[in-house]
């Protein structure tokens, strides 16, 4: 939400001091629990409403919101936004977050057990899809319930929350995001409502540019040209603008420099590469290779647990994630579970798919005097399983035995 006026304080601030206001004709005022979505929630507002005031129209009906657009474009924290302002009227409700991924690693009966278990607020065990298609539809048959299912794709089976109508009594309402745009399209029921987010304009992106890069609506005047260059190489997409922007806080004006050059290379819509610019707005080896740990093994851990398990591996990870979460590389939900968006996270693991291929690893694989294995053994454990790491450790020792005979 971007504060008016260009105010130069807070965004938080601003809604405390002019927030509590009503959309003339509908009642609906957008009070602070909204913002604990996002940090700097610019541009956020008037999405926000559109939904409300369409969930308030068709209070008398089940109610289904299609939120789509590009990866990076904001949809989750819409998403979240919403949900804040309604849920505590909903006795019954979920929120499932990045549905592809979960599904992935988990599968699709899992995430119908969470969906049943957060409902209904008891443990649910589903083991199948199947069983966990019948369950939903007998569990929540004539309930009034708030469900979001964030990041969904084709194949997800939850699908049949958001088309069966005739499950649920009045006032249910069930929001889905997806980048597939084409699903809400052929999918959907004719009285349901999708809304596409766009990207940022230009000033909508200067400020969120700004926000995280000076905590500033506006750029230091000595920095405005610089940062103008950066909103127009990164499209408009709010996850470039936050991720760039903290990647710059603080920098000189020679590494703002580095970064326009670095982006005037990449195509309009690769995200993904820009993304990468932010490896070299890491200062040290330690914080690349926590966000590679974060990124390959530790996406929905627990941060205590996180920091035990590289504890262990000789690594003092504290400071370290401070300063991911701080650079909105990672961020810490409420129940300290770390999280990541997907494209962050796929971004991460390609670059170390490369490097593993580059066979580098193979130069730090070994052990430390304490024969603690390093960090990167427990990324390449993590992701390709313990029959490498069996691998890596015979060659590790054997390399450790050919030193001594030496």
């Amino acid at each position: 939400m971007a504060c008016p006026g260009g105010a130069t304080h807070s965004p938080k601030l601003q809604i405390s001091l002019d927030g509590m206001r009503a959309i003339t004709g509908k009642s609906l005022i957008l009070n602070l629990s909204v913002l604990s979505a996002t940090n700097f929630p610019v541009g956020l507002q008037s999405h926000v409403e559109d939904v409300i005031r369409t969930i308030k129209n068709k209070s008398t009906e089940v109610c289904t919101i299609g939120i789509c657009g590009m990866e990076g474009s904001g949809k989750t924290t819409i998403a979240k936004a919403i949900y804040n302002h309604i849920h505590g009227t909903f006795k019954e409700k979920g929120f499932i977050e990045d549905i592809a991924r979960v599904s992935r690693t988990k599968g699709y009966a899992h995430l119908q057990g969470q969906l049943l278990s957060d409902i209904l607020k008891s443990k649910v065990e589903i083991h199948s899809v199947e069983m966990g298609r019948r369950m939903l539809q007998q569990r929540l048959l004539g309930k009034r319930v708030l469900i979001v299912l964030d990041n969904i794709d084709e194949k997800a089976p939850l699908l049949d929350l958001w088309r069966n109508h005739a499950w649920f009594n009045k006032g249910t309402v069930i929001i889905i995001t997806t980048a597939h745009e084409h699903l809400l399209r052929t999918r959907t029921p004719l009285n349901d409502s999708i809304f596409r987010i766009n990207i940022m304009n230009a000033s909508e992106s200067l400020e969120l540019l700004s926000w995280h890069a000076f905590r500033e609506a506006k750029p230091k005047a000595e920095y405005d040209d610089l940062a103008k260059e950066v909103v127009a190489y990164c499209g408009g997409l709010p996850l470039a603008l936050e991720v760039i922007g903290s990647s710059l806080f603080q920098s000189t004006k020679e590494e703002w420099k580095w970064v326009v050059s670095k982006l005037e290379k990449i195509p309009m819509y690769d995200v993904q590469q820009k993304l990468k610019i932010i490896f070299g707005g890491l200062h040290n080896e330690l914080e690349i290779d926590l966000f590679l740990d974060v990124c390959c093994s530790f996406v929905g851990k627990d941060r205590a647990y996180v920091t035990k398990i590289l504890k262990s591996c000789g690594v003092d990870a504290d400071n370290g994630i401070r300063v991911l979460i701080d650079r909105n590389l990672i961020k810490a939900k409420r129940n300290n579970k770390l999280t990541m968006h997907p494209l962050l996270q796929n971004m991460g693991r390609e670059s170390f798919h490369k490097f593993v291929q580059e066979e580098v690893w193979m130069k730090r694989l070994r052990f430390d005097d304490s024969y603690v294995l390093t960090n990167n053994t427990v990324r390449i454990f993590f992701i390709y399983g313990f029959e490498l790491l069996l691998v890596a450790f015979a060659f590790s020792c054997s390399m450790h035995l050919l030193f001594f005979s030496l």
